[in-house]
């Protein structure tokens, strides 16, 4: 389908974006990768006045470490995410789970902050980003703010980002010496998750010591397993784990849809998990 007609704008700078963006409000939709917009434009599920690309501005794009920290650009590519050996030496999570998303041709033009402000429950990277504690940097009129992941993710396509803010950074403290898996059921290769797991693990002496745990299309935002958390502490055999992830679906609200139905999206969690953390913990 043809898109509905829209003013266009290609700012140079952050400021430059969000002064544009502050002056349009409500009325205004951020092209990143285009991996998310330009498919709700087609499907005229969106309608925005004007279309504000960011794709040319250098400042959004690209990995630094800071005492502890990496600071990875809004408009990195899924592709820099994956191949980048920071990412991949302490935050190997992310690079694992991005390279899982879609296709060759959509990690080269999607990016990291494109996919966290869209929001979508069943995108692999916003359970992710929980898992990892992350904190999100939107800069606005008023200058920076940062947000935890945890207050990010509002409800479905919503984030707590203001119409006048832009996402540029996503800080992850590093996990070094954390195992990691990301697991996931879809029913085609390339297709959204049906449900996915994003698992972290620290083990001590035998046993886990902490673990975290996303969950991907679980609800209307991307959730964490507390209680499946709490329960891992002192794991040490498959069989504690298996009784840890039967809980991994509580306080969580699965949608019904044509890929599966609200009970069904929890056994799936439960299994899923208990594969996640296995294998994050080497106690397959």
């Amino acid at each position: 389908m043809i898109p509905p007609a829209f003013e266009y704008a290609r700012p140079a700078s952050v400021e430059e974006a969000v002064r544009t963006l502050a002056d349009a409000g409500e009325d205004a939709k951020v092209l990143a990768g285009g991996q998310s917009l330009l498919p709700l434009l087609r499907l005229r599920l969106a309608f925005p006045e004007l279309v504000v690309d960011i794709g040319r501005i250098p400042e959004l794009r690209g990995i630094r470490e800071d005492e502890g920290t990496l600071i990875i650009g809004a408009m990195t590519s899924h592709h820099d995410v994956i191949r980048d050996p920071r990412v991949r030496r302490h935050a190997g999570l992310l690079a694992a789970a991005t390279a899982t998303v879609a296709d060759p041709a959509v990690r080269h033009r999607g990016t990291l902050g494109g996919s966290l402000a869209h929001a979508d429950p069943a995108g692999d990277l916003p359970a992710v980003i929980l898992a990892l504690d992350a904190t999100l940097i939107a800069e606005g009129p008023a200058g920076r703010r940062a947000i935890p992941a945890r207050e990010f993710f509002v409800d479905y396509l919503q984030t707590a980002l203001h119409p006048d803010e832009l996402l540029v950074e996503v800080e992850i403290p590093t996990v070094d010496g954390w195992g990691f898996h990301y697991e996931k059921f879809h029913r085609v290769a390339q297709a959204w998750a049906v449900v996915g797991v994003a698992a972290l693990v620290r083990r001590d002496n035998g046993h886990i010591a902490e673990a975290r745990i996303g969950l991907t299309n679980m609800g209307s935002t991307p959730l964490r397993a507390a209680a499946t958390e709490e329960a891992l502490v002192g794991a040490a055999a498959p069989g504690a784990v298996q009784r840890a992830a039967e809980v991994a679906a509580d306080g969580t609200h699965p949608s019904s849809d044509p890929s599966a139905s609200p009970a069904y999206r929890a056994h799936l969690a439960q299994v899923l998990t208990k594969r996640a953390v296995l294998t994050a913990g080497g106690m397959g």
